[in-house]
C-alpha cells in the first residue's frame, strides 16, 4: 500500500473538454479564484480582483517577468510540405535547439523556408531528440523571429493563434525574453490590481525563470523519483533577494505567483529561509513530501493531470487537499489550464 501522492496515477483526473480553456476572460483578473485554506481545509468562490484584499501590507508579491517568445515558425520543406520549427533556446548568435515537425523528415541538411527573408537550416540532433539549428535572415535575428513567429499557444488550445494572444499570452509585467510558455498564473494581474497592492504597502520582488517546453511534459513513469526533469534558467536580482530577506527577517510572508516562481526561490534558498541572489539552470522537482523553506502562499492556475506542476502544488497544499480542490473546480465549472481561472493557496 503506497503513500497516497507518491505515484504518478495518483494525479489522474477526468476533466471534460469544455473545461479546458480556448480563449482568455473578458478581462484579467475577472477570473474565477478558488481560495483554499491549508490550516482548515476550507475552500472558498472568489474573483481574482479579491486578491487585493487578502494579501496584507509590507507582505511581499513574487513575480516571474519573463517574456514569451514568438518562438514557433510555420514554413515548407523543399518539397513544399508544411513544417514547423519551435525554438526552444538560443545556443549561438543564430543557433537554436528547436522542436521540428514533422520530425522523421527534418534531418540533418534540410532546410525550411519560413519567408522570404528567413529560412532554417537543421544543423544536428540533440542528445533529447530535439534539433539544432540555424536561422539565415538579412535582419536581425531577434528581428526575424518577431516578424515571422507566432505565439506558441500550449497544445491543449485547439486553435491557431490571434493577433490578441500576442498580448492576453503575456503577463503586463513581462520585460525579459525568453519562455515559450507563458507563466500563467501572472496573467491574471492587471497594471491596475498591481497599483492596488502597492498603494496597499504589498512589496513587489521580481525574478525570472524562462518557461520551456518541458513544463508540458508529462510524468510518464509511475514512480516520479525516476522522472528526468527539464532544466530551466533563471535569475534572481539582488534587488529581488533584498526584498524577499527583508521581508521574510522582518516576521512577514512570501506569495509567489506560479510555479515558476516557487522553484525559482526554492532552487536559491537558504536553511535559513532566505534566498541568495544570482542565476543559472534548475532541474528543482519539488513533489510531495517536500518541506517549502521560502514560500507562505501561492497563487496558481490549474494544472494537467500526471504534471511536474500538479505534483509542487500537491507538495505545497498537501496531496488530499489539492485533488480535493480540483475535482470541486470541475464540479463547479472553473475553467483550466492556461488561460483558465486561478487558484490561491494560503
Amino acid at each position: 500500500m503506497h503513500q497516497p501522492g507518491t505515484r504518478t496515477a495518483d494525479y489522474d483526473f477526468d476533466l471534460p473538454a469544455e473545461r479546458i480553456a480556448q480563449v482568455p476572460a473578458p478581462r484579467r483578473d475577472a477570473s474565477r479564484l478558488l481560495v483554499v485554506d491549508r490550516t482548515t481545509g476550507q475552500l472558498t468562490h472568489a474573483r481574482f480582483s479579491d486578491l487585493v484584499t487578502m494579501i496584507p501590507a509590507d507582505d511581499a508579491l513574487v513575480l516571474n517577468r519573463s517574456r514569451v517568445v514568438r518562438a514557433r515558425l510555420l514554413g515548407h520543406r523543399e518539397s513544399g510540405a508544411p513544417a514547423e520549427i519551435m525554438l526552444l533556446r538560443q545556443r549561438g548568435d543564430a543557433t537554436f535547439e528547436a522542436m521540428v515537425s514533422p520530425g522523421a523528415k527534418l534531418k540533418p541538411g534540410r532546410r525550411v523556408r519560413i519567408a522570404d527573408d528567413l529560412s532554417v537550416d537543421i544543423l544536428d540532433f540533440t542528445e533529447r531528440g530535439t534539433r539544432l539549428v540555424r536561422l539565415h535572415t538579412p535582419l536581425e535575428v531577434d528581428a526575424a523571429i518577431a516578424k515571422h513567429g507566432h505565439i506558441p499557444l500550449p497544445p491543449y488550445i485547439s486553435r491557431p493563434d490571434e493577433p490578441t494572444d500576442a498580448d492576453r499570452y503575456q503577463t503586463v509585467f513581462a520585460r525579459e525574453p525568453g519562455s515559450v510558455a507563458a507563466p500563467t498564473a501572472g496573467l491574471h494581474f492587471t497594471a491596475d490590481l498591481i497599483g492596488q497592492l502597492a498603494s496597499r504597502g504589498v512589496r513587489r520582488a521580481e525574478i525570472v525563470l524562462h518557461v520551456g517546453a518541458g513544463t508540458f511534459k508529462p510524468v510518464e513513469v509511475e514512480d516520479p523519483a525516476t522522472h528526468v526533469m527539464h532544466e530551466e534558467s533563471f535569475v534572481v536580482s539582488s534587488d529581488a533577494a533584498a526584498a524577499i530577506n527583508e521581508t521574510r527577517a522582518a516576521g512577514r510572508s512570501i506569495w509567489a505567483v506560479g510555479t515558476t516562481t516557487v522553484r525559482t526561490l526554492e532552487s536559491v534558498a537558504c536553511e535559513s529561509g532566505g534566498v541568495a541572489a544570482g542565476g543559472g539552470e534548475t532541474r528543482i522537482f519539488i513533489r510531495p513530501p517536500y518541506r517549502f523553506r521560502v514560500v507562505d502562499h501561492l497563487v496558481t492556475n490549474f494544472h494537467l493531470p500526471r504534471s511536474t506542476l500538479l505534483m509542487l502544488v500537491a507538495a505545497f497544499a498537501g496531496y488530499e487537499l489539492t485533488m480535493h480542490a480540483y475535482h470541486v473546480a470541475i464540479a463547479e465549472g472553473y475553467r483550466f489550464y492556461s488561460y483558465g481561472d486561478a487558484m490561491v493557496i494560503v
